[in-house]
């Protein structure tokens, strides 16, 4: 008995130690991330899209700025090649109009109005125009239509940017491109518990990203969690290895009193934090 006792412990220990180096993040030549600390970003921009501010939109970035805030923001191709400032796949919710970002020029996404204010798609171009290096800038690269050339559109915008940035995304391909062509630029994992909800119950990669399985090939400089899942497991020991850690989304500042001191970014929008 006593033996068999040690041949499982051993099992263990040597199933943890890999899991461990599964998704531990990046441990050697770690960019240096301190620029980015001591802010909360405003998801999308200090937006209110009630008010005529609509989110990922330039004056939702200088909202961002005038408040002391840094920013999240979304990138997204065009079908001409552009990196373009937007989060949803499709147009309808806020232009209004049917099809995809990708299925329309930069030129012909500049023409259409969101939530019906004179604001227009920003090109990321123009976003960082603006922004200027006057506060951090957390960029996502949205990949709906699973293609890393929205990296490479992205990053040929932010390689001479003269500020604060990082990057992040759900989809690990976005990580493996910087990781392969930018590794000097911080990159992040954007997860939550994915066993939560009903449509992704029976898809082994969100499981896979649940348990930050995919760090084993992208390994990131930091992991953004949902932050109600702020106790999960595998977040914490991945934590413990070296990794910063943001949540996502605060709306509510009782959402933000929940989780205070248990990451060291908070992305936030709908209030004032």
């Amino acid at each position: 008995m006593k033996k068999t006792l040690i041949i499982l412990l051993i099992v263990f220990l040597a199933l943890f130690a890999l899991y461990l180096f599964l998704i531990a993040p990046r441990m050697l030549k770690k960019p240096d991330m301190s620029a980015m600390e001591g802010y909360h970003y405003a998801h999308r921009g200090f937006f209110n899209n009630e008010a005529g501010v609509p989110e990922n939109s330039l004056p939702a970035f200088q909202a961002a700025i005038d408040a002391g805030y840094a920013i999240e923001l979304d990138v997204q191709p065009s079908r001409d090649g552009v990196a373009m400032v937007f989060h949803d796949a499709n147009l309808s919710r806020m232009c209004g109009v049917e099809g995809k970002i990708w299925d329309y020029t930069a030129e012909e996404l500049k023409a259409m109005k969101l939530f019906g204010t004179q604001e227009t798609i920003p090109t990321l171009e123009e976003a960082l125009g603006l922004i200027d290096g006057q506060v951090p800038v957390l960029v996502e690269y949205k990949m709906d239509r699973v293609d890393d050339l929205v990296c490479e559109l992205g990053h040929e915008q932010l390689k001479d940017y003269d500020g604060a940035y990082a990057i992040q995304s759900f989809h690990p391909l976005a990580l493996m491109w910087y990781k392969k062509n930018a590794p000097d630029v911080a990159r992040g994992q954007l997860a939550q518990q994915f066993y939560k909800q009903e449509k992704y119950r029976k898809s082994p990669s969100h499981y896979a990203m649940t348990y930050l399985l995919a760090n084993v090939v992208t390994r990131p400089d930091f992991i953004s969690y949902k932050y109600s899942d702020a106790g999960s497991v595998s977040l914490n020991l991945c934590r413990a290895l070296g990794a910063k850690t943001a949540a996502w989304t605060l709306r509510d500042p009782a959402h933000y009193e929940q989780v205070k001191g248990d990451f060291d970014f908070y992305i936030f929008d709908s209030f004032a934090l």
